[in-house]
């Protein structure tokens, strides 16, 4: 019997479906524009799959850039795998959603990022904080050369002042 809904939960899930779209997208008809992607993920996650010496080196998280070279991009229900280049040496990495930390696309200044709890594992006895937009873009260093335009600052909400 559940005790109320997970909003938190159901935020997750569908953010993470946003993304599983939007690889999909891009796995069909490549990345359009100007589109790139960081995605930050947790490395200790028990169903993420990169090389020992990835993990050695980033045993918390690794930020990995889907930009000008990528290769067999494979995107499922749970996951996706893709072919990254780590200084001339290709190396096949599988990400799971649930491990997915950040998911930034600064060509638009979209971003997300998931906070985590210990009751995350609990499936209906504890909200989550629902993910928010990411405000602190990373600048590349296309955009560092021209002056960037005044940017508006996003409106985050938290779903805490509705919670009971």
């Amino acid at each position: 019997m559940t005790t109320g809904i997970n909003y938190g939960r159901l935020m997750h899930q569908a953010m993470r479906g946003l993304i599983r779209n939007v690889l999909e997208d891009v796995h069909k008809d490549g990345l359009p524009g100007e589109h790139h992607f960081f995605i930050t993920f947790d490395t200790g996650h028990p169903d993420v799959e990169i090389a020992d010496w990835l993990s050695d080196r980033y045993p918390g998280e690794m930020t990995v850039v889907m930009q000008h070279w990528f290769d067999n991009l494979e995107v499922t229900g749970d996951g996706f795998a893709v072919t990254l280049n780590f200084g001339d040496a290709p190396e096949r990495l599988y990400i799971p959603y649930d491990a997915i930390l950040t998911f930034v696309d600064p060509s638009v200044e979209f971003g997300l990022r998931f906070e985590s709890s210990d009751e995350d594992s609990a499936e209906d006895t504890a909200l989550v904080p629902a993910p928010r937009a990411v405000t602190d873009v990373v600048e590349t260093p296309a955009a560092a050369e021209e002056p960037a335009p005044a940017k508006k600052e996003a409106d985050v909400v938290s779903l805490d002042t509705f919670r009971k």
